[in-house]
């Protein structure tokens, strides 16, 4: 598949090349006396000025390396970004934060405009430390590190070397052998970085180790907690996972018996636990999944498909899969364009076509509020709300995939696969977090431990149907797939807690599409400064992950499924 993949959709304002004058722009803001409430207002516009075009060049070159992980030049000018200029980011900024905390007129700021600001500045006063500051940058060279070596992969297939998400899409391939050889190419390809794997994860949790002891915590897991701002607590994460452990698992185990017996095999091996009843991939050539999914949106709202057609249309997309790409996909905004970039290095499968569309959830997420509100500031980014209309995206879209599979029974069955795969963000996201709950709990853990609990993790929840007979160390090393565990560390729970809103938004669009996907754009274009419940109400649906609310989503999940006949 080939895509023009031009480099110019972001804006330059700042040149990060002349730390001089980077410097001295942050330093004038330090200088600037605030002596009145309106003094302190026109010093956060200022500030956030400048914010806004570091975050934007940081953040195109940051992309620009993840297209292209060989390109020296393009390596040198993010690695510049993440060993020179972060740094002094990381400085000035707990600088700016001590200024506005010690400002007399920061408790005259409106509560509902600044509170959630002031709370997190006064959270990040108290976690900074100065000695944290060359362990984030080791963190960030490791997981550089992680990237060049992922996106470097390949293997061979039929006689051609082949990028890995090629091989990765093979796992929904109708013959049963094509499968069992993808899955099991995989895991030699897995073998043979395992030994870097390792070491990478090992100093990652000790770096991360040290930076919660230097905060003056016990663990990177309590650290983290209070670095995301959590409006939830550890126990509730623990109660989630047991909550749909007993209420989640127990209707999967049933719903691969269903799977189990249109296969028609005795035993359910990790190869059949994918996507492998739809006859073929969705589209061969990127044009075509864009043109489709375009169609899609425009059959929801003439919003979403505008959205997608310009960001087309200006190179905001880039959906293809190459050799030297950085793995996985993401939705990223640029706060001085206002625009947002979706970067996915997926082969033809169903998975990337619903990773498109949840993706797209995420760029109409951005567009609305910047079309209401300005730049999303990063003290506004909570994960539990963007993976609302992420996944919300995906579930309004679950009645038009028969722009890709228009026969009847190809149409029902990928229909049912996006139900199952909702049943798999439920617990497979909990299932990383309980892995990262353990390893930073568990610091001095070895590599073979860690494998082992990966292992014991995944089939407590995902692989609770599957028979793993003789596919354990594959199994547990497998975790070095996952770009969150080394890239965003406890970005996991999220996923779930977020998918329990985006069903109730699907029983809301069968009662009345209308009414749904205004509650979606309401909810999407919303004061992110509010509490997250405030945010989930606006959208119409609540923010609960209680073992009552668990229970009944996954029983109207099953019940979604099985109706599909």
């Amino acid at each position: 598949m080939t895509q023009n993949i031009g480099l110019n959709y972001y804006k330059e304002l700042i040149d990060l090349k002349d730390v001089e004058e980077f410097e001295a722009q942050l330093r004038s803001l330090l200088e600037v006396p605030i002596q009145s409430i309106a003094d302190l207002e026109n010093w956060l516009k200022d500030e956030q000025d400048i914010t806004i075009k570091i975050t934007e060049a940081m953040t195109g070159h940051q992309v620009d390396f993840y297209r292209n992980t060989e390109d020296t030049d393009i390596k040198s000018t993010y690695l510049h970004d993440q060993q020179v200029i972060q740094p002094l980011l990381m400085k000035y900024e707990a600088k700016l934060n001590e200024k506005f905390c010690a400002s007399p007129y920061v408790n005259q700021l409106d509560e509902i405009r600044y509170g959630l600001m002031r709370r997190v500045r006064e959270s990040k006063v108290k976690l900074f430390r100065e000695e944290n500051i060359p362990l984030t940058i080791k963190e960030q060279e490791l997981c550089t590190k992680y990237s060049e070596i992922m996106g470097g992969q390949t293997i061979e297939w039929e006689g051609e070397e082949k990028p890995f998400p090629f091989i990765q899409s093979q796992l929904d391939h109708l013959d049963r052998a094509v499968r069992e050889k993808a899955y099991n190419l995989i895991g030699s390809a897995y073998r043979q970085i395992k030994s870097e794997m390792d070491a990478i994860m090992d100093e990652l949790v000790q770096l991360r180790h040290q930076i919660a002891l230097n905060a003056g915590f016990e663990n990177y897991r309590d650290y983290m907690f209070v670095v995301k701002n959590r409006e939830y607590s550890i126990q509730d994460c623990y109660d989630f996972h047991e909550n749909v452990e007993k209420h989640i698992i127990p209707a999967w185990n049933r719903l691969a018996e269903v799977f189990k017996s249109k296969l028609g095999v005795d035993t359910y091996r990790p190869w059949d636990n994918t996507a492998k009843l739809l006859k073929k991939p969705p589209y061969s050539e990127v044009s075509t999944l864009m043109d489709g999914v375009s169609e899609m949106l425009a059959k929801t709202d003439p919003y979403f498909a505008d959205r997608f057609d310009y960001m087309r249309e200006h190179g905001l997309l880039d959906l293809g899969d190459r050799k030297g790409k950085s793995p996985g996909g993401f939705c990223t905004s640029l706060p001085v364009s206002g625009d947002t970039f979706v970067f996915a290095n997926f082969s033809p499968s169903f998975f990337s076509l619903i990773a498109l569309i949840h993706e797209m959830g995420h760029a109409v997420n951005g567009y609305l509020e910047f079309s209401e509100h300005g730049p999303l500031e990063e003290y506004q980014g909570r994960a539990e709300i963007a993976e609302l209309y992420s996944h919300g995206m995906e579930l309004l879209l679950l009645d038009k995939l028969d722009q890709f599979y228009p026969e009847e029974e190809e149409f029902k069955s990928a229909q049912r696969e996006e139900l199952r795969r909702a049943f798999t963000m439920l617990f497979g996201p909990l299932a990383g977090d309980l892995f990262q709950h353990w390893m930073y709990t568990n610091p001095k853990h070895t590599a073979k431990e860690r494998d082992e609990k990966y292992f014991e993790i995944s089939k407590r929840y995902g692989l609770s149907p599957v028979d793993t007979t003789g596919l354990e160390e594959e199994i547990g090393m497998s975790w070095a797939g996952t770009l969150h565990y080394i890239e965003y560390p406890f970005y996991n729970i999220e996923y779930s807690i977020s998918m329990l809103g985006a069903l109730q938004l699907l029983e809301n669009y069968q009662k009345n599409p209308e009414q749904a996907i205004e509650s979606f754009k309401k909810g999407a274009s919303a004061d992110y400064n509010q509490s997250i419940a405030a945010i989930y109400k606006e959208t119409g649906v609540s923010f609960d992950f209680s073992e009552p609310a668990v229970k009944r989503m996954g029983e109207f999940l099953e019940k979604v499924i099985q109706d599909i006949h």
